[in-house]
């Protein structure tokens, strides 16, 4: 796996290494040891997967807080998103400031986003879906969020925002 960090401390764009020959290809998308070797909290404990039917659907900005921290690794599946984390740890020197990737299902790029990050994606084409891995179990009473349109932010989306 080949691991980008972003500008944001421990977040990063993990790309499989594709082992590939006339039928095709293999790549790993999760090692423990390289997890490790990098200083990503290698805890999975929950997964999930996000349909969304509609181009321009956004879901986020959300995270959970202490002591429900999590850790994510995002994948898309099917279709195409654009990817936002953005960094809320208030002693971190990219507090407020946010990255953006595109994820999708032919690219099998993934986003590990760190304790301390919101997270949320708007889908580029109809039809599109997220594979989530969590280090930590769903806390509805840790569940929060930012929205996805705050001025502090200034996250700039690509396309017309639909519900």
């Amino acid at each position: 796996m080949l691991f980008t960090e972003t500008k944001l401390k421990g977040a990063f764009i993990i790309e499989p290494e594709r082992l590939e020959d006339m039928r095709g290809f293999f790549a790993r998308i999760w090692c423990q040891r390289e997890f490790e070797a990098h200083g990503l909290n290698q805890r999975l404990v929950q997964c999930n997967i996000s349909f969304n039917r509609k181009k321009g659907t956004l879901r986020g900005m959300h995270y959970q807080s202490e002591p429900h921290n999590e850790a994510k690794l995002v994948r898309c599946t099917m279709g195409a998103i654009y990817d936002v984390i953005l960094d809320l740890r208030s002693q971190s020197p990219t507090f407020k400031q946010w990255v953006a990737v595109e994820l999708t299902a032919e690219n099998r790029k993934m986003l590990y986003i760190p304790e301390g990050l919101a997270h949320g994606f708007q889908t580029l084409v109809d039809n599109t879906e997220v594979f989530y891995q969590m280090s930590e179990l769903y806390h509805p009473e840790s569940a929060r969020g930012v929205r996805w349109d705050d001025p502090a932010f200034e996250i700039k989306w690509p396309l017309k925002v639909i519900w």
